[in-house]
């Protein structure tokens, strides 16, 4: 099974030319659920664990707005490159790394001690879900916490192997219970709106809206957007206005939901 870390196919929004057209809808609602937790809880630097976080490609940008960010993952190699990056951003005092997964998280980052909890790309990879989701709930305060969800979405695939001719592999996709297209598809599960939010519930949060993410850019060839930056800011507008529709949900290469755990007054 891939590791979390090198599973992951979210940008680091800090870097590469098409990084605001793949990650901008991500990046939006979670820079607000970090102001929006900031008011809850009256303090401006949050505790964040960052599951599965490699290296740091969200960690270390949360850090720069003055947080402290936990990033668990079960490769050293990412937890070095985690370093590393961190160190070059100027806010390796921010970011500690420590090596586990969904199975030991509780134990290696500690149980109910974290303001806001990032999953992104992770569920695809764990053997149950369900459990795995359950465990990084665990590391939410029981006075209330902020989850943010990040998964593949069965929509997405269906409809790339459909457009490179492979509809064979289009169709088990779509009736597979887990959205995987064949033996050799190197993604263990992929979510639908539905069975994400049951998902969420099931762990005891309350799901949020749910943005549609890469609706567009993962069939774009790269060379479209090559040195066009108003083009690559007219498909990231594009894709934030798309996202919170239904319809383009449901093509999605990922989808993202925020969750609340309940507690607070």
């Amino acid at each position: 099974m891939p590791s979390q870390s090198s599973a992951r196919h979210v940008g680091d929004p800090l870097s590469g030319p098409h990084a605001t057209s793949r990650t901008g809808v991500v990046w939006d609602v979670l820079r607000q659920a970090l102001l929006d937790r900031s008011r809850r809880t009256g303090s401006a630097s949050l505790d964040v664990l960052d599951m599965g976080g490699g290296s740091g490609s969200f960690a270390v940008p949360v850090a720069g707005l003055g947080h402290r960010v936990t990033v668990v993952d079960p490769s050293p190699d990412a937890l070095f490159a985690l370093e590393r990056r961190a160190a070059e951003r100027g806010v390796a005092h921010a970011v500690r790394g420590v090596q586990g997964d969904t199975h030991d998280v509780l134990e290696v980052a500690g149980r109910g001690a974290f303001d806001l909890v990032l999953c992104h790309g992770v569920l695809e990879y764990v053997d149950d879900p369900a459990a795995g989701l359950l465990a990084v709930a665990g590391a939410l305060r029981p006075s209330g916490g902020t989850l943010s969800l990040l998964t593949a979405g069965v929509g997405g695939a269906v409809l790339a192997r459909a457009l490179a001719g492979r509809f064979t592999e289009a169709r088990t996709a779509l009736a597979a219970p887990t959205g995987r297209w064949g033996t050799g598809d190197p993604v263990p599960y992929r979510f639908t709106v539905a069975r994400l939010t049951t998902l969420v519930t099931g762990a005891g949060l309350v799901p949020g809206q749910v943005h549609g993410v890469r609706i567009f850019a993962d069939l774009l060839p790269g060379t479209l957007l090559d040195g066009a930056s108003d083009g690559v800011e007219a498909l990231a507008g594009l894709e934030a206005e798309a996202a919170v529709h239904p319809a383009f949900q449901a093509v999605a290469g990922q989808l993202h939901v925020l969750a609340e755990l309940p507690g607070e007054a």
